[in-house]
């Protein structure tokens, strides 16, 4: 059996401020904006070259067992780039506050790239849901036939 990663859920506090962050500023793409009813609001976006999206909403009530999520309660969302510098760039210049570009060495976080998957930059949305951004040495569909 296959088993696909699809779909995040992001809490927000507001929909509109994170369809703007996202699309505007993150460059991700709008798939659908569907009200199903009065007060009930999915907004669905992926990352450019994606095949995982995320989800944002209101009005919904919480899956079955689940409970809700408070706004800014994820952390650790991870997107992977072929090229950290040039995500980096891009980023910072949509209007994203993202940190500089990091690596983890023997004594913890510090400046600059590091060796092959050791290269970070790290943003919140407007709630402070946390995003690292890992750059990969290769992008994912030559990894998938490795």
């Amino acid at each position: 059996m296959e088993w696909t990663l699809e779909v995040i859920v992001i809490p927000v506090s507001d929909v509109d401020r994170a369809r703007t962050f996202y699309a505007d500023q993150c460059g991700f793409a709008v798939d659908h904006d569907t009200r199903i009813a009065k007060g009930v609001r999915i907004l669905q976006l992926t990352p450019p070259g994606s095949t995982c999206s995320i989800v944002i909403g209101e009005g919904m009530p919480p899956a079955p067992g689940q409970t809700t999520m408070t706004p800014g309660a994820i952390q650790g969302l991870q997107l992977c780039v072929p090229d950290i510098e040039a995500a980096h760039d891009e980023l910072l210049g949509r209007g994203v506050a993202v940190s500089a570009v990091q690596h983890v060495a023997p004594s913890g976080w510090a400046p600059g790239k590091g060796e092959a998957w050791n290269s970070f930059v790290f943003f919140t949305d407007p709630d402070g849901n946390g995003w690292v951004v890992q750059e990969s040495p290769l992008p994912l569909s030559d990894r998938r036939r490795v």
